[in-house]
């Protein structure tokens, strides 16, 4: 989204800002005066969706928790990488929460 909307106007603005997300939204908001009316719309938006996203996957642990000990038997506690792969490969059952978290996290 943020490519398409506004990347004339972080090369234009934000040349030699590093593009991580805090950075980048630091840029534009301090440019808020110079950007086009289309990048000014849809920034707050992909940082809201960026923000929901990192919110999401620090829930991950603890939302599948429970489907992590039913259906993975081995993967150690902690062991996002493995849990995910295993909940992932498809097991039935797995609890509305967790696939859901899973899902706003970015992971399917």
């Amino acid at each position: 989204m943020l490519g398409t909307s506004c990347a004339k106007d972080i090369e234009a603005n934000c040349r030699g800002v590093n593009p991580d997300p805090t950075r980048l939204k630091d840029c534009l908001t301090r440019n808020q005066d110079v950007l086009s009316p289309q990048c000014k719309n849809d920034y707050a938006q992909a940082f809201d969706a960026i923000q929901k996203r990192v919110a999401a996957r620090s829930a991950v642990n603890k939302l599948c928790e429970r489907d992590v000990a039913k259906f993975c038997p081995g993967v150690q506690k902690g062991d996002t990488g493995k849990a995910l792969d295993c909940l992932l490969a498809g097991p039935r059952g797995v609890s509305i929460n967790c696939n859901k978290s899973i899902t706003e996290a970015g992971y399917r």
